[in-house]
């Protein structure tokens, strides 16, 4: 019997049928292969440790200078303003001489009272001398030497007014331009003083620090968060430029009144000020030192998000690599970090690389994450 071979047949070709069927069974193994559905990846995450460590707690403050004192320059005794011996603007030393007055008039006074003063003395031996006799009372010996006494009185003032007329610097400081000219009368009581005199090593800065703060910082000590710094209050200085000022302050007082329309208080710190960099009247911010944390946790600011509520969250890998979402409180911002007041503890592992690779009850690769540098003090 004669085998019939069964052809496929296409235009200018014939396809056996076997060739065919055997293609099939290929193509149909390729497309179950590429149907199989393949396991997806675990995504990496990168995760900071937190730890526990030993916190400065401080805070940053608007700030304005102030001059430590300012003396008014002014005349004691009246007179022509015969020369300025000072240069202004300069550094003047206490008791220096500024100013001299036409002494002339208190010379001729001071010879006067002295003259009177011997007069009476002599007057006085005479009388004592007498009494001793019997030859004058003793209420006429008395009204002498009562009369010494206010001569000798009247020659210590006419001296006193004559060292007047050189009108000395009564503080250490920078003095201002005169402001009368060389010519003019002065008297001792006119309300023009001659020049002011700043001294400014030391200088004074006020702070302005709002009441919600402080009591905030009582609470903390209270609630044993925070350890107390009271006697130890350094601060430090920032320039408008944003430099900081190279020498440390410490806190004088504080005031005891709010003031109704800010609702703060001023504190006042004291800083030296050998170069005289800082003058009075100049905006700058103070950074006080308010307190300790014993126990603190910061972690870098990416590995908290916010909610649309405000709410604080966190990202946790727990002990299985699995995402976990948490609530956290933060206690406020510190360098290039947060404080957490509670949600977190030492050893907890949280996100802080690929928010967008993973989502909450995932497993993750997690991974130390790059580029973290925390920063617990500001600079």
């Amino acid at each position: 019997m004669k085998k019939t071979k069964h052809l496929f047949k296409t235009k200018g070709c014939n396809i056996p049928f076997t060739s065919v069927m055997m293609v099939s069974f290929v193509l149909m193994g390729c497309n179950d292969q590429s149907t199989q559905p393949t396991k997806p990846a675990i995504p990496e995450v990168g995760v900071y440790t937190v730890k526990e460590e030993i916190l400065p707690l401080t805070v940053d403050l608007p700030a304005r200078t102030a001059s430590y004192r300012v003396s008014q320059v002014r005349p004691q005794v009246d007179g022509i303003l015969e020369k300025r011996l000072f240069t202004e603007g300069s550094d003047v030393k206490k008791d220096q001489p500024l100013y001299q007055i036409d002494k002339k008039p208190y010379e001729t006074q001071v010879a006067k009272a002295q003259a009177a003063y011997d007069n009476v003395k002599k007057l006085a031996a005479r009388y004592k001398s007498l009494r001793a006799t019997n030859a004058i009372s003793q209420q006429e010996y008395d009204d002498v030497v009562s009369r010494l006494d206010q001569a000798k009185a009247d020659l210590n003032q006419a001296k006193i007014n004559l060292g007047y007329t050189q009108v000395l610097s009564p503080i250490s400081g920078k003095i201002s331009r005169s402001f009368v000219s060389e010519g003019a009368l002065v008297s001792s009581g006119q309300s023009q003083p001659l020049a002011t005199i700043t001294q400014l090593d030391p200088i004074y800065v006020d702070i302005t620090q709002p009441i919600t703060n402080q009591l905030k910082l009582k609470s903390l000590i209270q609630q044993g968060v925070v350890t107390d710094s009271e006697d130890k209050m350094d601060v430090t200085l920032f320039l408008e430029d944003g430099s900081q000022y190279p020498y440390t302050g410490t806190l004088s007082f504080s005031e005891v009144q709010v003031e109704p329309s800010t609702g703060s208080v001023t504190l006042r710190a004291k800083f030296p000020n050998p170069q005289h960099q800082l003058l009075p009247g100049m905006y700058t911010k103070a950074r006080i030192m308010q307190g300790t944390q014993e126990k603190a946790i910061v972690v870098p600011q990416q590995a908290i998000t916010f909610d649309a509520r405000g709410k604080s969250i966190t990202y946790i890998v727990d002990q299985q690599q699995v995402l976990q979402a948490r609530d956290v409180e933060i206690l406020k911002p510190q360098g290039n970090g947060w404080i957490i007041k509670q949600g977190l503890q030492a050893g907890d592992r949280i996100m802080t690389e690929g928010h967008h690779r993973a989502k909450p009850g995932v497993k993750v690769n997690a991974v130390p994450a790059n580029n973290i540098s925390l920063k617990t003090t500001l600079e």
